[in-house]
């Protein structure tokens, strides 16, 4: 089969950017356009070490989904096989203070991407390889007490505006296939975590503020329980879910990896003692602050990932402990990085966000 061209939104975002990079190594016949607005947490040094043979194949353009000009000219220049939808505003605090933003993109965004999409697949004869991949989130479900999994039959409850923003956005994707026929499929994933995550999530954070000696925020009492899921596992998912997945379906992909926020934070405070050589009164568990916890804050997320694994023969490839290890050394080596990214905005955000001791 020849050259697939593949859109990409948000692909200079944490996840976004890790799906490019994989791809571009592992799927030699894709060629990805890249659109990015570039708000906070899009990073386009991300790609700065790319090889030629693969900025060849990665076409980046400075835009936004909600412009509908944009996307028209995209389309008929690019004829896409594949679109990818990363972008979002996913951060569930920046989503309680700022609701606005994410009805914006997570919504309105979506749906003018669907609605250049369903244009040109119907301009081009409904080509049968077409994919519209939408990248959601396990949130969508709401939160689950100590038993039972999310499964892809689970009714919707979103407890924040984020969550609430996505699962619109899905039911969107899942209209478009509905009433248009157009090849969707939407993926609802657990806790992201690895390389290239904007330091405002927790473990970026943690391990920046252990690395400083700096308080470590945990929310409330600590015990919420998540799904972590790498995000090298997640992107692998993704491209199996692109190249056997059935139009119409939802997939669930999540790490097998339940853990206790105060759990991680104690990993990562462990972690880095041994890099930094701090031992008993210095241990970075001395640094950790319980802070209030914020409104609608789910106790419980953990995902059923069993019809991926049943139908597409997907799991993930990596332990959490290692996963988590390889994620440490890559912040503790990538020191450039995170101070690229640590805009005053940034550290505005934090304070804001994170005095709030209880």
């Amino acid at each position: 089969m020849g050259t697939k061209n593949i859109l990409v939104t948000g692909g200079a975002g944490f996840i976004g950017t890790n799906f490019i990079r994989q791809v571009l190594v592992e799927m030699k016949n894709w060629r990805v356009v890249n659109l990015d607005a570039l708000t906070y947490a899009g990073n386009l040094a991300n790609f700065q070490d790319f090889s030629t043979s693969l900025t060849n194949r990665h076409r980046f353009i400075h835009g936004d989904i909600r412009d509908k000009s944009l996307l028209a000219r995209l389309f008929a220049e690019e004829s896409f096989d594949i679109v990818a939808h990363f972008a979002a505003e996913s951060h569930v605090d920046r989503s309680i203070l700022g609701p606005e933003a994410f009805l914006e993109t997570n919504v309105e965004g979506t749906f003018h991407l669907l609605e250049a999409s369903l244009k040109s697949w119907k301009e081009r004869g409904r080509p049968k390889r077409f994919r519209f991949l939408h990248i959601s989130t396990d949130e969508v479900y709401g939160s689950l007490g100590p038993e039972g999994y999310f499964t892809e039959s689970t009714p919707y409850d979103p407890s924040s505006p984020y969550s609430a923003s996505k699962a619109a956005s899905d039911h969107f994707v899942r209209a478009y296939f509905r009433t248009y026929g157009l090849p969707t499929i939407i993926t609802n994933c657990s806790n992201n975590f690895g390389p290239y995550q904007f330091p405002e999530k927790l473990i970026p954070l943690m391990i920046l503020n252990i690395m400083e000696e700096k308080p470590l925020p945990v929310y409330g009492d600590g015990k919420q329980v998540r799904d972590w899921l790498y995000v090298i596992d997640h992107c692998d998912g993704l491209v199996r879910v692109l190249q056997e997945g059935r139009p119409g379906e939802t997939y669930n992909i999540g790490g097998g990896a339940e853990r206790q926020n105060i759990d991680v934070v104690h990993m990562l405070c462990d972690f880095l003692d041994v890099r930094l050589d701090r031992t008993g009164r210095k241990s970075s568990r001395n640094l950790i602050q319980f802070v209030s916890d914020r409104p609608g804050h789910d106790r419980r997320y953990a995902i059923d990932a069993s019809k991926i694994r049943g139908e597409l023969k997907w799991s993930p490839a990596h332990k959490f402990e290692e996963a988590l290890e390889a994620t440490v050394d890559w912040y503790v080596a990538n020191k450039d990085w995170v101070e690229m990214v640590r805009s005053g905005e940034y550290r505005k955000w934090i304070e804001i966000n994170y005095d709030r001791r209880g």
